[in-house]
């Protein structure tokens, strides 16, 4: 036991590996999943890369302790093998080199990962508190956020406070864990300011489990490094210290990722490939009625080219057959927006969350720079909308809406008449009419008497006696 405890490699330290390990496998499958097997475009904004940098930071905060611990038996020949490199600013280790300061445990690991759920916090602050889009973007706002801990890096760098256990003194612990628990306390303020809302998926749930589980973690290093520093020469204690605190930064790694913050649909797809998503839609996620559904008693369409666009686009049979059009020209962008502003409208006035959530979902599919289905509409319009006071205006969408009918009454209504797609939706509206009609006729046939199929085309019909045969029967018929 003393000699792994001090060179690595005991049984505890490769099933600590072993769970880290997994723990990791199960990160990335949870991260690449609704990309890989539901084939879901990803955006270019925050909400795809604040994830990714997510996975990035636990990947580098399991991967330093176990380097910067001696959870494996190696000889470290090479300045990347120093614990200076690996190790946190709660190091706890037995390595006997000194080299370089703990960069990619604290800026590049835990650090960068409190950084992130903070840039989440912040970003519904702004959205759903403030009701407008966050001022200042997401690539200026995290390494701001991430400053301290770069500072507090490089200031150790150059004082080098780590002993040849790689342990620091009373004077270093306690600024480190100001530091680490200043983190955690502003990820609360932000918590506590959104407290009220309430939010359609689980953003609040999400965010109250990153803080315990980093308080907790907190907690744990903090422990180890006491009882480390009391009694360095206890072997065992060494070894079950190390082995708690990887198995807590693997669940760390696990319960603070989260994709219901950045992108809520995400975060609503089965993790069985068989399984179709539960919502589709964004409309469908929120509850909002009839949202992507065909009604069996919808009124039948109209199917004049004369009458205005936008009345037969109200109708959700025309709208589909008009989008499936514009796909095929790939054109589709325009008519996809009016869909879900068109679903927009639905929601009441007084359902500002909803109302919100909807519009964010639009702004960051349609609006954004670079979305995945980015509309044609002026540099005005779009700055108007993105840098908007209320996300849950009624009239937020409208001018960019109107500029969009126009491209389409110039564009593809014009080749729609004449289209294949038009054709066939003219006999799906005659089929439909015709069933109606013939519906109600024979909706009022209670008898066999009243039915309109007579002879061997009646799926009801029997030899009956004729007159004759009657007669003669009752003729027949003792008295």
């Amino acid at each position: 036991m003393a000699g792994c405890a001090v060179a690595g490699g005991c049984p505890s330290d490769y099933i600590a590996v072993a769970i880290s390990l997994l723990s990791l496998i199960l990160l990335f499958t949870r991260a690449i999943f609704p990309f890989v097997v539901h084939k879901v475009p990803r955006t270019k904004g925050s909400g795809f890369w604040i994830p990714v940098i997510q996975v990035f930071s636990s990947f580098n905060l399991v991967l330093s302790l176990v380097m910067s611990l001696n959870f494996l038996k190696f000889r470290k020949r090479h300045w990347w093998q120093s614990c200076y490199v690996w190790a946190g600013h709660l190091v706890v280790s037995l390595s006997s080199e000194v080299k370089l300061l703990i960069w990619v445990e604290g800026p590049l690991g835990f650090g960068l990962l409190l950084s992130c759920r903070i840039v989440q916090a912040f970003h519904l602050y702004c959205i759903f508190v403030k009701r407008r889009l966050p001022p200042i973007r997401s690539y200026i706002f995290l390494p701001l956020i991430l400053l301290p801990w770069v500072a507090g890096s490089a200031f150790i760098h150059m004082k080098k406070p780590l002993n040849t256990l790689c342990h620091m003194g009373t004077q270093w612990i306690i600024p480190v864990v100001c530091l680490h628990t200043s983190y955690v306390a502003a990820l609360v303020g932000f918590t506590m300011a959104i407290w009220h809302i309430e939010f359609r998926f689980h953003e609040i749930k999400d965010l109250w489990r990153g803080i315990v589980v980093s308080t907790s973690s907190i907690g744990v290093w903090v422990a180890a490094y006491i009882l480390n520093e009391v009694h360095e020469e206890i072997g065992w204690l060494q070894v079950s210290s190390r082995f708690l605190l990887l198995l807590m930064a693997s669940i760390l790694v696990l319960a603070f990722f989260s994709m219901s913050i950045s992108q809520p649909l995400l975060s609503q797809m089965s993790l069985r490939k068989r399984e179709p998503p539960e919502f589709e839609t964004m409309g469908q996620a929120l509850g909002i009625p009839d949202s992507g559904l065909l009604l069996q008693r919808e009124p039948a369409p109209i199917t004049d080219p004369n009458e205005p666009l936008e009345k037969l686009l109200l109708n959700k049979r025309f709208r589909q057959s008009f989008m499936a059009f514009a796909d095929s020209c790939l054109a589709g962008e325009s008519v996809h927006f009016y869909d879900e502003v068109h679903e927009l409208g639905k929601i009441p006035v007084d359902h500002p969350v909803k109302r919100i959530y909807m519009a964010r979902h639009i702004i960051e599919k349609y609006i954004s720079a670079g979305a995945a289905m980015e509309v044609n509409i002026s540099h005005r319009i779009r700055q108007q909308i993105l840098n908007t006071t209320d996300l849950a205006h009624p009239d937020l969408f409208n001018t960019a809406l109107n500029e969009l009918m126009h491209l389409i009454k110039m564009n593809l209504a014009k080749d729609y008449w004449s289209s294949m797609f038009f054709m066939k939706f003219k006999e799906e509206v005659s089929m439909r009419s015709n069933a109606q009609e013939m519906e109600q006729v024979t909706g009022w046939n209670f008898s066999p008497r009243l039915s309109s199929v007579h002879g061997t085309d009646d799926p009801f019909h029997q030899e009956h006696p004729s007159k004759g045969s009657s007669h003669s029967s009752h003729d027949s018929d003792p008295r």
